[in-house]
């Protein structure tokens, strides 16, 4: 395995261990804790998703370049774009709608669960999906 592919699987699959930690452990996890509302754990959602996006855009470039370098598998590199593709539709799209409605309930607002919440878990799953492809696809270069 040369440089580009061995770099991209790693970083796939830190990517993936982050999302399966994040989104499917920490987040609906943290809403059973003693002491943590709605108000409490939109608040705490809010840091750690930042976050996490951030990294995952960090993420998201060095598997870009990797790609750029060349001598990835094609099925690979398609899984990989998909992943890059949901993550850009997360923060650009979803995530700001979630945004609004949290500052409204932060605010002291009520409001229903949203569809953007259902539509942000559904491309979680997503991206968990192509990223697994995309790392096994590597692994087998």
């Amino acid at each position: 395995m040369t440089a580009a592919p061995a770099v991209a699987a790693g970083v796939t699959f830190v990517w993936l261990g982050m999302v399966l930690a994040i989104s499917f452990l920490e987040a609906p996890l943290k809403f059973r804790a003693p002491g943590v509302d709605l108000r409490v754990g939109l608040g705490i959602g809010r840091l750690v998703f930042r976050a996490l996006n951030g990294a995952e855009a960090v993420l998201a470039a060095v598997l870009v370049t990797a790609i750029l370098a060349g001598g990835l598998p094609p099925g690979s590199v398609i899984a990989a774009a998909v992943a890059v593709t949901i993550l850009v539709v997360q923060v650009g799209v979803v995530r700001p709608r979630l945004t609004r409605r949290s500052d409204h309930i932060l605010a002291g607002g009520q409001a229903p669960r949203s569809t953007s919440h259902y539509a942000y878990v559904a491309l979680e799953a997503a991206k968990v999906a192509v990223l697994l492809t995309a790392g096994v696809l590597l692994l087998a270069t």
